[in-house]
This record gives structure tokens, C-alpha cells and sequence, in this order.
């Protein structure tokens, strides 16, 4: 009989790759999703799907025991809200209801693993060392100190657990990274600042993969995750170029410009009811010195083995994109 995996926002990005990994790895794989999700791209897929509440802790412990989850994987959460406060209720409360619902089941699962971000970590202010999972945590959003609360919250529970922070992940299917991918395609190679920066990525496909490592390990704790590497702030989009055969026109705007323009754009938003994809907060992560982290204690502990560096894990998120006509 083949163990169960109930993974939450399995119609996002990296919950696409989660499934994947997880019917890879032979699990029975319960996707859950809202009523109003997109989940064209996971019809044939041998999952089932299911709704939860999870502003309700007895509601999700009725479908922890009715469905007798032998593992969690808490992917669901928000990059984009109008205030701390929602911030925090998707990301922290949600979180820790889902856990506590676990924790309180009358048939314990094995372990919850909660994808969180190297975001609640925060990024170093000088190039003298990496972030590690004993940094002093320093979020500089909304969205990176809800992580964090997400994890202190997810603490205070008995139940067994792995947080993961990965930095910056991309991979096909993302939406966000689409928008770098579209701006070199079109020449204009647009950067905040003339700061130098190190920065680090991972692919989906390494997240997933380590995520369904970690279900199995005897461990539980936090760990930094990324590809292993340090990458200058141009080395995405001179990578870009090398894939793409194309030149760019290569500027620095001043940061009090952008942050003009991000203000007027979270303003019109607001007024939309919708957030835009830079706001000002947003341009303290953009232009943070240094967000490589440490991932020797993944590697050590949970076997991580990223499988996949800058330059091929853009590779095969090009040739997705062509093959589905996203770029």
C-alpha cells in the first residue's frame, strides 16, 4: 500500500514540481487546492485533489483523520498582499493551524515539512560571510518576517517537522522569473542601483527533490537551500544571453526613482485590488548586498545533492517556455 503525501499549493509553481517528485518517488499524492484553482496542468495526473479550510483547525483535522495522511508538505502561502496583517494570516496563522491540526491528529503523521524562504533569514549587509541557519534573522519585508513567524509558530508544536528556506527558486511554469526572461529577450537589461551584489538561485526541480528527501529523513530542523553557488547580480542575465543569442542594452536606475515608481504602482493597485510585482518593500530584497547562503547542513543531514547550476537550470526553463509557447 503506497504511503500518502498531502501537499498544499499543489496548483502553483513549485507545487507542480512537488507532485511530480512525489509520484516519482511513488507516494498517493492528495493535492490541496481552492475551488477556484487553475488545475488544467494536473488533470492527468493520478492525484486527488481536496479543499481545505485553513482558517479552521477542526476542520482540518477532520480531513487529516478522514484521509490519514502519512506525510504534509505545507507549500501554500502568498508573495503578494496588501498588508502585514494578510502577510501574516496566510503565511504564519495558516501554517500553524495546519500544523496544530496535524499535531492533534488521533493518527500522527510521520513528518510536515514547511516550505518557508531564505527571505525570514534575511540577507547579509557585507560580502564576509553566507547566511546560515544560525544568522541572526534580519527580514526585510512583510512577506520575510511572516515566514519567519510562520517558523517560530511551527516550533512551539510537537509534531515532527523540516522547515526549508530556499532562496530564489525558478524553473518552468514560473511566472515571475518570465519577466526577466521577456526583458532579455527584448533587449533591456534593467538593474536597481550600482551596488555590487551575490546572489543565489535553485531550481524547482532541486527543491522538489529535497523536499521529498527530507519526508524520509530521521532529521528535523531548518535548512538553507540553494544550488550551492555565488553568483554576481549580472549573472542571470548574461547567462540569459549566452541561451538566447541576443545582446541588451545594460542600465542602472537610482533607487529612489524605482521606489517613486513602486509607490504610484502599489497605490493604483490598491485602488485595482490587485498588487503589482514590485512594490517598495519589495526593493529591499532586490538590492540587499548578499544573499548567498550556507547549505552544508543540508547537504550533511538530508543528502542534498542540487543537481542543477544557473546555466542548466535556465537551459531547460528556456526550452520549456518555447516548447510552450510562454516566450
Amino acid at each position: 500500500m503506497k504511503e500518502k503525501v498531502m501537499i498544499t499549493g499543489a496548483s502553483g509553481f513549485l507545487g507542480f514540481h512537488l507532485i511530480e517528485a512525489a509520484l516519482n518517488k511513488g507516494l498517493e499524492v492528495h493535492a490541496a487546492i481552492r475551488k477556484n484553482s487553475n488545475v488544467t496542468h494536473l488533470k492527468n495526473k493520478p492525484v486527488t485533489f481536496t479543499y481545505l479550510d485553513l482558517g479552521n483547525i477542526e476542520s482540518l483535522q477532520q480531513n487529516i483523520e478522514a484521509n490519514q495522511y502519512h506525510y504534509i508538505i505545507h507549500a501554500a502561502g502568498t508573495t503578494k498582499a496588501n498588508s502585514e496583517q494578510d502577510y501574516n494570516t496566510v503565511n504564519a496563522t495558516y501554517t500553524f493551524n495546519l500544523a496544530k491540526a496535524a499535531d492533534q491528529s488521533q493518527k500522527p503523521i510521520k513528518k510536515f515539512v514547511f516550505i518557508s524562504s531564505l527571505a525570514a533569514a534575511g540577507p547579509l549587509q557585507n560580502f564576509d560571510t553566507n547566511i546560515t541557519e544560525n544568522s541572526q534573522p534580519g527580514p526585510v519585508t512583510s512577506y520575510g518576517r511572516s515566514k519567519l513567524l510562520a517558523e517560530e509558530k511551527l516550533e512551539t508544536l510537537s509534531i515532527p517537522s523540516v522547515i526549508l528556506r530556499p532562496t530564489a527558486v525558478y524553473g518552468p511554469r514560473d511566472k515571475d522569473i518570465l519577466v526577466i526572461f521577456k526583458s532579455i529577450k527584448n533587449g533591456i537589461e534593467p538593474y536597481i542601483g550600482t551596488r555590487n551584489q551575490q546572489l543565489s538561485f535553485v531550481y524547482a526541480k532541486d527543491v522538489a527533490s529535497i523536499t521529498i528527501d527530507a519526508l524520509f529523513s530521521g532529521q528535523t530542523g531548518v535548512y538553507n537551500i540553494s544550488d550551492g553557488n555565488c553568483y554576481t547580480r549580472y549573472a542571470l542575465a548574461d547567462c540569459l544571453k549566452r541561451l538566447m543569442k541576443t545582446k541588451t542594452i545594460r542600465f542602472h536606475l537610482p533607487k529612489t526613482l524605482v521606489k517613486a515608481i513602486a509607490i504610484s504602482l502599489e497605490t493604483t493597485s490598491r485602488f485595482m485590488n490587485k498588487m503589482p510585482l514590485l512594490n517598495k518593500e519589495k526593493i529591499n530584497e532586490i538590492v540587499a548586498v548578499n544573499w548567498v547562503c550556507n547549505i552544508d547542513k543540508a547537504r550533511k543531514e538530508l543528502g542534498y545533492k542540487p543537481v542543477y547550476d544557473l546555466e542548466t537550470g535556465l537551459k531547460e526553463t528556456l526550452d520549456w517556455y518555447k516548447v510552450n509557447k510562454w516566450i
